[in-house]
């Protein structure tokens, strides 16, 4: 399955954000795709279990064929909401509890399958075995076509890896939270043939204000001229440069911002310029 490039991600396009009206969600789908981004990051819980739904009202209204997208949910979280009957937040990943998931999301977004289906963070309980089984008839009954993972570490995709193949995982990742490029998990994901995609991709950048994010607005603010890039753009283009093939997941729903993401995926960064950003980032020279 391909994915495009960069992934527009859902989480605030519903009531865990912006609240779009049908209208807005529907322009902002056709804005996604004339931007060469076709592939939409859901999970169930998002919008406390409502999101899905908006956004397959806006598409059966978009006119857009199901062929031309990519739609990614996630499942196995079980969210404290007024629309679910927990007492605590937890993770279910029974395999009854997948395959209900999994409709429940076909039904809300209004399609007949999921172009990837996601468990979207591990869980102490989880069985290997039993996931298998659910995957094995979804996939069986054209409900799924790739599975993978989120927030998965080496060890737990080894332990689910014996039983399926996985497709993706589905990470933090940013020049804020890079520890994937340390700790084995990208390494191991480009071994396996595993696709990476990035959530939070601009990370902490914009939304702190400390010695880090001073150093890394400093080198981007050297390189912005160079590349006639925004600093934006050039922390995806830092992100896009790794080997490993990673998908951003960009939350914005702002037309100009996504349309400016798009535009860093020609942007080649030269080596020393990747090193001098982590740099900044790491604040002393690589070992």
């Amino acid at each position: 399955m391909t994915y495009s490039r960069l992934i527009a991600g859902a989480m605030t396009w519903g009531n865990w954000g912006k609240q779009l009206s049908k209208k807005d969600m529907v322009a902002l789908m056709h804005h996604c795709i004339s931007n060469k981004i076709t592939t939409f990051d859901h999970a169930d819980i998002y919008g406390s279990y409502t999101t899905e739904a908006d956004f397959g009202k806006a598409f059966t209204d978009s006119g857009i064929k199901r062929e031309d997208i990519q739609l990614i949910s996630k499942c196995g979280i079980q969210y404290l909401s007024d629309n679910r009957n927990n007492t605590v937040k937890h993770y279910d990943y029974s395999k009854e509890y997948i395959i209900w998931s999994v409709e429940e999301s076909l039904q809300h977004l209004e399609t007949d399958y999921l172009d990837l289906l996601l468990l979207h963070r591990p869980s102490p309980l989880m069985i290997a075995e039993e996931i298998a089984e659910a995957i094995s008839i979804l996939k069986k009954d054209g409900k799924i076509r790739d599975f993978g993972v989120s927030n998965f570490t080496p060890s737990q995709m080894d332990m689910i890896g014996l039983r399926m193949d996985i497709d993706v995982n589905q990470i933090e990742f940013s020049l804020t939270q890079h520890s994937a490029m340390h700790d084995g998990t990208l390494d191991y994901m480009k071994t396996c043939g595993i696709k990476p995609m990035a959530w939070s991709p601009l990370g902490s950048v914009f939304k702190e204000d400390n010695e880090k994010t001073r150093r890394i607005h400093k080198q981007l603010g050297k390189l912005m001229g160079k590349y006639n890039a925004t600093e934006d753009q050039l922390l995806l283009a830092w992100i896009l440069k790794h080997p490993a093939g990673i998908h951003p997941v960009v939350g914005t729903t702002n037309k100009e911002r996504l349309k400016q993401a798009f535009e860093a995926t020609k942007i080649d960064l030269e080596l020393e310029d990747w090193f001098l950003i982590l740099v900044a980032a790491q604040g002393h020279k690589v070992p």
